[in-house]
């Protein structure tokens, strides 16, 4: 499977980096990069050729991922625009909608079809994401098949059942790390709160979190049934829980998801302009 980048960003860099690591060769992955200095790390990092255009070459390689920022993206295609060769283009730019990316991709009246977007997170950048992908009906299971090897180079992957989802996952899992962020960065300052310096307050948040993912990833138990199991009553986890919910800390954060989703589905309306 020969693959081109266009687009050599942090996120590329972390799916061809995994991509290399589970045995994809390194002769078959090309990135489009416009910045002379950025290609140059780019081949001295990874080993892959790095061209400063799309050219004929690409035009025979099976798969094409978009990993431009969103609001570069249309200026990106316009010069590929109707050139593909029926290849699978897969996107990794979030908000911008397949049927967007079509128009802008076909020629004249008649859009590029088989695309798929996807969500990874920034977790990914050190092998531990999880990615939503959606594919148009015009991808076959040969095709999805070849999307989820590429983004399963970086962690986990979920398919979503319609488009729209799309802009949950980016509201649950693309937006989701920084929501950990703040949990840690809350925990940190209750730990130096009650004492500790900022470095032990840190790894004590930090590990905590860690542990207790881990434990959830590996557990048959609902997260609901683990949180149960360690809230022994009348305990200090009942009077720390009683405080968040008598705080809402739950309802705000699922609202505060529900306004990531329809900030990403506005995004998908602003982005999509002709």
């Amino acid at each position: 499977m020969k693959i081109t980048f266009l687009g050599g960003g942090n996120m590329a860099t972390a799916l061809i980096g995994g991509m290399l690591e589970r045995g994809f060769a390194a002769d078959d992955i090309q990135i489009v990069e416009l910045g002379e200095a950025a290609r140059a790390a780019l081949q001295q990092k990874l080993g892959v050729r790095a061209v400063a255009a799309f050219e004929e070459r690409a035009r025979v390689w099976e798969v094409l991922v978009l990993s431009v920022k969103p609001h570069q993206m249309k200026a990106a295609l316009a010069p590929i625009a109707g050139r593909l060769a029926g290849q699978l283009v897969i996107s990794i730019a979030a908000g911008l909608r397949l049927a967007d990316l079509g128009r802008w991709l076909g020629a004249p009246g008649v859009p590029h079809a088989r695309l798929g977007r996807c969500m990874p997170t920034t977790p990914a950048l050190s092998g531990a994401g999880v990615t939503g992908l959606y594919a148009d009906v015009a991808v076959d299971a040969a095709g999805r098949a070849a999307a989820e090897r590429i983004l399963a180079a970086v962690g986990s992957t979920v398919w979503a059942d319609a488009e729209a989802q799309m802009d949950a996952v980016t509201a649950i899992s693309g937006s989701g790390p920084a929501y950990v962020f703040h949990f840690i960065e809350a925990l940190e300052a209750a730990g130096r709160g009650l004492g500790f310096d900022e470095r032990a307050a840190r790894r004590l948040a930090i590990d905590t979190v860690l542990g207790a993912a881990k434990l959830a990833a590996a557990a048959d138990d609902s997260p609901a049934v683990l949180r149960q199991k360690v809230t022994s009553k009348g305990g200090t986890t009942e009077a720390a829980l009683a405080s968040l919910a008598a705080a809402g800390w739950h309802d705000e954060l699922v609202a505060a998801v529900d306004a990531a989703a329809a900030r990403g589905r506005a995004l998908g309306d602003e982005l999509g302009k002709d």
